[in-house]
């Protein structure tokens, strides 16, 4: 399936508190919406592997994506190197999306951060034609580069290159967040297990402020936030959204 937008991230999760209300509105534009989950999240204080697949599967159903993978790579280990680059230019070049959402290059969780520049990486190195990689039936893969790469704010906040109005949607991206009960802040996860940073209500709480933040940048309730490397070019002014006239 060619996919037109394709989130990337570190962890499952990582894409509902970063991206997920861009997907579903680009879901509702008729786009096709994907994710790819570099990891299962094993190191996770609280939860466990197949728990997080489980809420992972959980929150894709609230988001409508039309794909979702995990490719399986080692939480906390994964590097940018020659071999993980490889596994990640076979997904590029399997769904051939326009424009990848990243994580970011650099957060407080030093996964974050590898991931976003092994994504940026793996996407320029998939439209190089003499790296060659094989689909599942063993054929040749031809390249594939996307267009753009934009990736979302995660923990740290940076000077946003543009934010995404996803005020129609918000209630929906917390609710997908809240699928990974687990990981936050949740009155029906009894597990004896530690407390967190993300396990709080005072997490969830910023969160919303944060979206709240971003949104008033531009005259909307709640916005996500993004940062790119390359000069976006437009063909009319009314592309721009500013709504605080």
């Amino acid at each position: 399936m060619k996919l037109d937008i394709l989130a990337i991230a570190a962890h499952p999760d990582d894409i509902e508190l970063g991206c997920a209300g861009a997907l579903m509105m680009e879901k509702m534009a008729g786009k096709k919406v994907g994710v790819i989950d570099l990891t299962q999240g094993e190191l996770g204080t609280r939860g466990n592997p197949q728990l997080r697949e489980e809420e992972a599967a959980k929150a894709s159903k609230i988001l409508q994506l039309d794909i979702r993978e995990n490719l399986g790579m080692a939480d906390g280990f994964f590097q940018n190197d020659e071999a993980h680059q490889r596994l990640l230019i076979r997904s590029i070049r399997k769904f051939r999306p326009e424009i990848v959402l990243a994580s970011a290059l650099e957060d407080r969780h030093p996964d974050h951060g590898r991931a976003g520049h092994l994504i940026v990486d793996a996407c320029f190195l998939s439209g190089l034609r003499k790296i060659e990689t094989v689909d599942n039936d063993g054929l040749l893969q031809p390249q594939w580069r996307p267009k753009y790469i934009f990736h979302f704010l995660q923990d740290r906040v940076f000077a946003p290159s543009f934010v995404y109005d996803i005020t129609p949607v918000f209630e929906r991206k917390l609710e997908a967040i809240r699928a990974y009960s687990s990981q936050f802040h949740s009155t029906t996860y009894k597990k004896n297990e530690p407390s967190t940073y993300i396990s709080t209500p005072d997490f969830m709480n910023a969160l919303v402020g944060r979206h709240n933040l971003f949104g008033k940048m531009i005259g909307v309730p709640y916005a996500e936030a993004f940062t790119t490397e390359k000069i976006i070019g437009i063909r009319q002014f009314d592309s721009f959204v500013q709504l605080d006239t």
